[in-house]
């Protein structure tokens, strides 16, 4: 009976950096939509960019407007949020009354019980705001108020009666999205209230009638106008607070080991009546090096506006990406046992078996690695066809005896080229090679030093055409898979999303359910 095969070890690959950058972004943008959300699309005077910033765009992100008419659904949170969390002072006056003298009182303990909200609304203001609208914003306001008359307030001599508060409120935002070091920054202080009904309620039935209404109307200017300041401000630190919730966590998904996508704006954001546009370098960072983007082929007219969320990235972010991924020494695929002896034994033939028997000597696929690492950094080229991926790469077939150095049984080194597709379905991030070519450059085998058998190395070229290829993507994409699921995206409702390339920039597009889990995890921790 053969020993169980152990699975292969997947360090990475040739093809590591060809759609980790697309699928991080997308996590990423659909992590940045509810961000997006709470913040004009209007730079301010705190960032500068060239003459023509679109030619250092590596990286855009659209969302059109059914995405924000999806997000919109639940502003209602964030609002009852600020609602909660507002910090209302104690409120002090006092007035002169005809027969009673001098009325002096306080509202103190003041807290918002029973909050709704009817419905929201969002509007896209072109070249000019993100207009929210929250409507019948029903809310009891409870505390206890303590007043006193003529010199009574001065001898501590004074009454306190619990009150109750109905108000039905509407709630307008305009919210502006400012551009500070290069990151954006809401301002939610364009914000305004308005009151359809503040009616005071007194606890108890020995207060007379008149105080009621005294206090009733005393008080139900300064109510509104600390009202107003408290929760408006509480939205604007809320908006505040999420956004750079959502950059971190942007931040920390386009991170991996010493590699990192710099994510600041690269232009001034746009917003249009059907959709908002934002525009970032993209350049990607390892250790100390980097390298600026300075002839990005970006046009607005490349996107559309058929999809709740779209993103376009330049063949220039996937380049450094695999040059980054090369220099961190990612580039590098283990295989054994069972994945082993599926290469080798995908044909049944006379040129099979001599070679299996010339190259493992009769050793077991358990004692075995065939180890596969880029040579140089890979080059990709986008085009309609697919992503095209042209490197060096070596393989090494180690036997390994028991107490001794491992037996280098076969190296070769290979000129490779691919046409790669990937897409994205059941949560899983798929690559598929469509069309590939491989010269063998460099060949030594233990067993045939001098070369003199040509059906090894052609054995060899049409396995690695037939199953090494698709098994290294297959690799990869299940290494992207588990890659991207450790930065949660698996979490995410992503609906039809289709990856399209062409020439010189591949589009990201698709639709989404509303990150509830997002939201979830921001109220528990932030709020």
């Amino acid at each position: 009976m053969k020993a169980a095969l152990p699975p292969s070890r997947i360090t990475c690959s040739p093809q590591l950096s060809l759609l980790w950058l697309r699928m991080c972004w997308a996590g990423r943008m659909v992590l940045g939509t509810f961000s997006i959300l709470l913040g004009l699309v209007q730079a301010a005077a705190a960032c500068e960019f060239g003459p023509s910033p679109y030619r250092s765009t590596g990286i855009v992100c659209r969302m059109t407007k059914p995405a924000a008419l999806l997000l919109n659904r639940e502003t209602a949170q964030v609002i009852q949020a600020a609602f909660r969390n507002a910090q209302f002072p104690n409120i002090t006056g006092e007035r002169s009354m005809r027969l009673l003298g001098r009325v002096a009182y306080g509202l103190s303990g003041i807290q918002v019980n029973d909050l709704s909200i009817e419905r929201s609304e969002v509007e896209l203001k072109e070249d000019s705001a993100i207009h929210i609208s929250i409507r019948n914003v029903t809310a009891l306001f409870k505390g206890t108020l303590t007043y006193g008359y003529a010199g009574a307030w001065f001898l501590q001599l004074f009454h306190s009666v619990d009150f109750e508060i109905e108000s039905s409120i509407d709630l307008q935002l305009n919210i502006n999205l400012m551009c500070q070091k290069d990151q954006v920054a809401p301002d939610a202080s364009d914000c305004y209230l308005t009151f359809h009904k503040l009616t005071l309620h007194l606890q108890g039935d020995k207060q007379p009638g008149w105080l009621k209404q005294l206090f009733t109307d005393f008080i139900s200017f300064t109510l509104k106008l600390v009202l107003k300041r408290e929760v408006c401000k509480e939205i604007n630190a809320v908006a505040q607070t999420l956004t750079n919730y959502i950059l971190d966590l942007a931040a920390n998904f386009v991170r991996h080991r010493d590699t990192a996508v710099d994510i600041s704006l690269a232009s001034d954001p746009v917003i249009k009546a059907t959709y908002i546009e934002s525009h970032h370098k993209g350049i990607v960072l390892y250790k100390n090096s980097s390298s600026r983007l300075s002839d990005s082929v970006f046009s607005p007219s490349l996107l559309t506006e058929s999809r709740m969320l779209y993103f376009w990235l330049s063949e220039h972010s996937l380049s450094s990406l695999a040059a980054a991924a090369f220099l961190d020494g990612q580039l590098v695929l283990d295989l054994r046992g069972e994945k082993l002896q599926e290469l080798f034994e995908m044909e049944d033939s006379e040129v099979q078996r001599k070679a299996v028997q010339m190259i493992f000597q009769g050793t077991s696929y358990n004692d075995s690695v065939a180890k596969v690492w880029s040579l140089s950094q890979p080059q990709i080229s986008l085009q309609p066809k697919g992503t095209i991926v042209r490197s060096s790469v070596a393989v090494e077939v180690s036997i390994l005896l028991a107490g001794e150095e491992p037996l280098v049984a076969l190296y070769m080194e290979k000129e490779i080229t691919a046409t790669i597709q990937a897409t994205y379905a059941e949560k899983k991030l798929i690559l598929q090679p469509v069309d590939s070519s491989v010269e063998i450059k460099v060949f030594k085998c233990t067993a045939d030093p001098s070369g003199e058998d040509p059906s090894i190395q052609s054995f060899l070229q049409n396995m690695i055409l037939v199953a090494g290829i698709p098994e290294v993507t297959s690799s990869v994409g299940s290494a992207l898979t588990s890659l991207l699921n450790s930065k949660r995206l698996d979490l995410f409702d992503i609906i039809n999303p289709e990856i399209i390339t062409r020439e010189g920039y591949v589009i990201v597009q698709l639709d989404f359910g509303f990150p509830s889990h997002l939201l979830l995890n921001f109220l528990e921790k932030s709020l």
